[in-house]
């Protein structure tokens, strides 16, 4: 999650970058305008880009967590199962 935020920040940063630098660059306004769009459709691509892989890395997190959920349960079952015989046996430790 760090890795998304830290993305998210340098394309944000870079973008403010430019679009600064647009601004008070000496052209005329029309030129500017241009420019502007440009790069605005530029960061949107960008920004849908680096919102997929972060979607993309929520999925895998998800399917991570619950792949662990379920050995774990599965590992809670076999603890318990080989308990409950454990007291079955300490009950009756002659059958």
């Amino acid at each position: 999650m760090s890795n998304t935020k830290t993305t998210l920040a340098i394309i944000a940063g870079v973008a403010i970058g430019a679009l600064a630098g647009i601004l008070f660059a000496p052209e005329k306004g029309s030129e500017t305008r241009k420019k502007i769009a440009s790069n605005t459709g530029d960061l949107a691509e960008s920004l849908k880009n680096s919102f997929g892989d972060f979607v993309d890395n929520l999925k895998n997190v998800y399917a991570d967590a619950g792949s662990k959920t379920e050995k774990l349960k599965d590992s809670a079952k076999a603890k318990m199962n080989s308990l409950k015989n454990e007291v079955r046996t300490a009950e009756n430790p002659f059958s």
